[in-house]
């Protein structure tokens, strides 16, 4: 069986060579990915290109990050030595039969009551993958990117994530994450924000946002 930790291992070493500049200036500079200076020596699934040539279109700075697989958002914070609620998870629900993306952070729960009142709608439910895999197509499941506009989905997101500056959401792999400020995301995509997470998480989310969280690991990169 080959070793999982390679690829990281050797990205890893190559990555103090090479991205050593562009790690003293990031705002998180312990990050633990190096995508574009190295991506030819490391095999893993990429970010899909309509999402990359989706930012860039639209001139959308964004970072990638390359961490171990990670299905859900928690592990993929974990994997990242980050906070929960400094990265951003897509939650597909069923709001009277239109699909919704609702972006909430990682260590929240969506709450689907106050889904239904913020949205309007009389029923609302979480969607199930038949029924919203084909509006991914090139996504793996479980790492749905909250890029409605480019899906044709409509996206609303929880107002705790408008506190960061800067969040980590995924994109469609389970081994890549991006990187970009909230309000590039906001200008992009027009979504409704509210509260959409428990009640009784609402306080932690806005703390923990509001404080800046750094990977611990060493490797970062430009997309």
């Amino acid at each position: 069986m080959p070793d999982a930790r390679l690829p990281y291992e050797q990205a890893s070493r190559r990555s103090m060579v090479g991205c050593k500049s562009e790690c003293d200036r990031h705002p998180w500079p312990d990050a633990l990915a190096v995508i574009t200076f190295f991506r030819e020596e490391v095999s893993f699934p990429m970010i899909p290109e309509a999402i990359q040539h989706y930012l860039r279109r639209n001139g959308v700075r964004f970072e990638r990050y390359w961490h171990p697989r990670a299905v859900s958002a928690q592990e993929v914070a974990e994997s990242l030595h980050v906070s929960g609620w400094r990265v951003a998870k897509s939650v597909i629900v069923m709001a009277d039969r239109q699909p919704w993306i609702v972006v909430v952070p990682a260590a929240g729960t969506v709450d689907l009551n106050q889904v239904r009142d913020m949205l309007g709608a009389r029923h609302v439910r979480l969607a199930t993958e038949p029924e919203f895999s084909g509006h991914f197509p090139d996504c793996e499941v479980g790492a749905e990117p909250p890029f409605g506009e480019l899906y044709g989905l409509p996206v609303a997101v929880d107002e705790s994530l408008s506190l960061a500056d800067r969040l980590l959401f995924r994109a469609g792999s389970h081994e890549e994450t991006i990187e970009l400020r909230f309000q590039d995301f906001a200008t992009l995509e027009w979504p409704v924000v509210a509260s959409f997470i428990a009640q009784e998480q609402q306080f932690h989310a806005a703390t923990n946002a509001e404080a800046p969280s750094r990977p611990r690991e060493e490797a970062h990169a430009h997309a």
